[in-house]
């Protein structure tokens, strides 16, 4: 049985072209950067949790939820084969129950804040937005996208962000949690307009302050799915 079943839907995503060194001291033992013509990444990434289930069983008041984090991209070699994955910076849901099964169990690094979320049908587009309230300001990733989504195109930017189906967690100079993340292949929804009202520093620490002033490279709306995520195992 999967450790944990749900739906991850409507995945805003802000992405970044970094320097590899910012994202070294938070790489989990045996583990790589993930490169994608050449250049490093790291996505801000808003999205709902839809119909969670934990050991398949759901939880009152805990199966729909907003999950706002910052994560980065690597691979996991072993013998002939390579595994793509996430490492993620630190991920904030408004549910105290979540973050504590995913520390203990998982070894995250979840926060629990105030969230909210907006999905809106407009004349122009779906509008879709996250929020993160810190000391009573909103942290907020807003996009307005077209109505329709579309396939993603293979060996493109969006299929390199969504296509990484295994999480990495460090545990220690010699020990990384890993696990599965299944998915089918997301569609996207092109955007026409967004705004990053985050400050990074404040929410993710001052090693990613510099975020504060820099465009994303990129932004995207993914339809998302059911998913699951497996149990873990440790790599020595």
């Amino acid at each position: 049985m999967s450790f944990l079943k749900a739906e991850w839907r409507r995945l805003a995503i802000a992405n970044y072209v970094v320097d590899p060194s910012v994202l070294l001291p938070y790489l989990p033992y045996k583990t790589e950067l993930d490169l994608w013509n050449s250049k490093c990444y790291i996505s801000l990434v808003g999205f709902l949790f839809k119909n969670t289930r934990v050991l398949g069983v759901k939880f009152p008041f805990h199966t729909d939820f907003e999950e706002v984090n910052l994560r980065f991209y690597v691979t996991y070699k072993t013998g002939h084969n390579t595994k793509r994955g996430v490492v993620f910076i630190k991920e904030i849901v408004p549910k105290r129950a979540i973050t504590f099964i995913a520390n203990t169990f998982y070894k995250e690094h979840y926060e629990t804040r105030k969230m909210n979320h907006l999905w809106m049908l407009q004349k122009d587009g779906l509008r879709t937005s996250y929020g993160v309230k810190n000391r009573d300001i909103w942290h907020t990733i807003d996009l307005l996208s077209e109505k329709t989504s579309e396939k993603i195109i293979p060996n493109s930017e969006e299929e390199f962000i969504t296509e990484h189906y295994w999480g990495y967690s460090r545990i220690g100079k010699t020990k990384t949690v890993e696990y599965e993340v299944t998915h089918p292949k997301w569609e996207i929804y092109p955007v026409k307009e967004y705004s990053v009202d985050f400050n990074f520093k404040t929410i993710y620490g001052r090693d990613f302050a510099f975020l504060n002033t820099m465009e994303p490279t990129s932004v995207m709306l993914a339809e998302g799915s059911v998913i699951t995520v497996e149990n873990k195992r440790i790599i020595h």
